[in-house]
């Protein structure tokens, strides 16, 4: 069975964590099939703290592949994020603006 779970990276008291497409048997940090994308609890400033690539997340589960809780948490937090950038993009003013600031622009 596969699983789509958090492979750990990084140095000691610092966590890097994959988010990978694995078969169960293997190693919390062995072998996986697919890299999903990534999450850096510790980012700081302008890192990217959650990257995930739903397209292939949503290919691995359409073929029976179990999410685990945490990254059904993280996906759940990506998609939060991506939505509301979505909308400013096709909208092309950013969602706090009045009137008359998009008026004078």
């Amino acid at each position: 069975m596969v699983k789509i779970r958090l492979s750990r990276g990084g140095v000691r008291k610092r966590p890097f964590y994959h988010i990978v497409a694995a078969d169960h048997r293997n190693k919390r940090d062995g072998r996986f099939l697919e890299q999903l994308g990534f999450f850096n609890p510790l980012a700081t400033g302008g890192e990217q703290s959650l990257r995930i690539n739903l397209e292939r997340t949503r290919y691995w589960t359409g073929h029976g592949a179990q999410v685990s809780d945490r990254v059904t948490r993280l996906i759940r937090q990506y998609e939060k994020q991506i939505v509301p950038a979505a909308e400013t993009a096709s909208t092309g003013t950013v969602p706090n603006e009045t009137a008359a600031e998009t008026a004078a622009s």
